[in-house]
C-alpha cells in the first residue's frame, strides 16, 4: 500500500513516538494528577479528550501539509529544514531546562466523564505548542517529492496516537506508582530528557545534513 512508509520510517517514528509518550508535560501531568486526585476512570476520559485533540491537530496539520507538498515541494522542503531547527531547540530545552511534572495529588469531588473528556480535549487543542510541534515533527519522516506524501502524513499521525496508547493507559492506571517513581528518582527523568535531546537532535541533523548533500 503506497500511503505505508517503508519499515526504516516506521522503526525510527516509533522510536520518537515511545520518546515523546514517555515525556513529561501538561498532557501527562493532567492524565496522572486527575488519576490520583478522582481516580482511573478520571484519568481515562481526560487521555481520551487528549487523544481526541490529536486526531483534530493531526488532520489539520496533514491537510495542511499535504496542500503544501502540491503548491510547493520547495515551499516544504524549506518547513522541513525550519522544523529541524525547531527540534534541536526542543532537544536543548529538555537538557537545559528538563521536564515539568507536577501532578495535582488532592482528592476532590468526581467531576463526570464528559467533564474529563472535554478538559483533555481543552489542555491539547489549546496548547499552541502541539500543533508547532506537529507541523515540524511529522515532515521529518516524508519526503517533499514523494507522490505518496499526504496519505503517509496520515498514517504517521494515526500511528502516533495507537503507539501512544500503550505507553500512556499504563502511566494511568499505575498514577500513583508512576508519580511516586518521578518525584523520588529525578534520575529517571532526567534520563527521558537526554533521550529526547538525543533522538530529535538525531532527526534534525539526519535532514540538514541531507539537504546539504
Amino acid at each position: 500500500m503506497s500511503f505505508i512508509p517503508d519499515w526504516a520510517t516506521i522503526i525510527q517514528f516509533a522510536i520518537a513516538t515511545f520518546i515523546i509518550a514517555i515525556t513529561p508535560g501538561p498532557d501527562m501531568t493532567l492524565f496522572v494528577g486527575r488519576a490520583l486526585s478522582e481516580g482511573r476512570k478520571a484519568g481515562f476520559a481526560c487521555m481520551a479528550g487528549a487523544m481526541t485533540g490529536i486526531v483534530i491537530h493531526t488532520t489539520l496539520v496533514a491537510l495542511g501539509l499535504s496542500a503544501l507538498i502540491v503548491a510547493s515541494p520547495q515551499a516544504f522542503m524549506v518547513l522541513k529544514i525550519v522544523g529541524a531547527g525547531y527540534l534541536v531547540w526542543l532537544a536543548f530545552q529538555a537538557v537545559t531546562k528538563g521536564s515539568a511534572f507536577s501532578p495535582d495529588t488532592a482528592k476532590r469531588e468526581p467531576r463526570s466523564v464528559f467533564q474529563n473528556w472535554a478538559t483533555g480535549l481543552g489542555i491539547n487543542l489549546l496548547n499552541p505548542k502541539i500543533i508547532l510541534f506537529f507541523m515540524t515533527f511529522l515532515p521529518q519522516f516524508v519526503s517533499a517529492h514523494d507522490t505518496n506524501a499526504p496519505g503517509k502524513l496520515f498514517f504517521l499521525g494515526a500511528m502516533f496516537i495507537v503507539l501512544s496508547l500503550p505507553v500512556t493507559a499504563p502511566m494511568v492506571i499505575a498514577a500513583d506508582k508512576f508519580a511516586g517513581l518521578l518525584k523520588k528518582s529525578p534520575r529517571v527523568t532526567r534520563i527521558v530528557d537526554y533521550l529526547f535531546a538525543g533522538v530529535f537532535s538525531a532527526f534534525a541533523l539526519k535532514i540538514l545534513t541531507a539537504q546539504a548533500k
